[in-house]
């Protein structure tokens, strides 16, 4: 007979050096094995949910969790050297499903269930900065390997890129909907409510122009 609850792991992540893996788990902890043993050498409790997202910071001295907590998303940031939590990052008043390191590793970005990404000042914990990004979840960011743009994506369907430092949004990819690109600037008898339904499956209304 096995265990009658045994740990669901719902993310993992490789540590730059590829020595260590890091895994959430939707008990609320955070392991870390040592890949070439098997052995595992860290078990980090302090999550008061399930956890949706690990990474690792650049230098491979901390890593970054997030998921859910008593009181909507949790982000934590650990010391890995000495098993200790560090950085509890406040004001995520939503589940967080996706968070990823800065180049420097001064900074943290986090996707959330409001569809916002925000940026993180690990120095003071306050956040930067935030801004829509998807309609729906955040479910993933990725940096580039220079550490100058993020990618994110939603359950909105695209993917968009970013600017890392600043946070403007640079460019759109997605599969086309069924309306891509079409205009519907000007079509008499569309409510504000259809106007919405197809701009949700790619339509785009350019505005009125003002006649006088």
């Amino acid at each position: 007979m096995g265990d009658e609850y045994a740990t669901r792991f719902l993310t993992v992540a490789w540590s730059p050096d590829g020595v260590h893996l890091a895994g959430g788990g939707d008990d609320g902890h955070v392991y870390v094995w040592d890949t070439a043993t098997g052995r595992l050498v860290q078990r980090l409790a302090g999550h008061h949910g399930a956890i949706n997202s690990v990474a690792w910071s650049p230098h491979r001295a901390q890593l970054a969790s997030a998921g859910s907590g008593s009181k909507g998303g949790e982000v934590l940031v650990w010391d890995i050297r000495r098993g200790v939590r560090v950085r509890s990052l406040d004001g995520q008043e939503r589940i967080v499903h996706a968070v990823t390191w800065g180049k420097n590793g001064d900074t943290l970005v986090s996707g959330s269930g409001d569809g916002k990404l925000r940026w993180w000042d690990l120095g003071s914990g306050e956040r930067s900065q935030e801004c829509d990004a998807h309609q729906g979840r955040v479910l993933s960011l990725r940096r580039n390997p220079e550490g100058t743009r993020l990618a994110s994506c939603g359950d909105d369907g695209a993917v968009h890129l970013w600017d890392q430092g600043s946070g403007e949004r640079l460019q759109t990819l997605r599969q086309d909907r069924p309306y891509e690109r079409l205009n519907i600037s000007g079509i008499r008898g569309l409510t504000e409510a259809k106007k919405e339904d197809l701009r949700m499956l790619g339509a785009i209304e350019e505005p009125s122009k003002l006649v006088g």
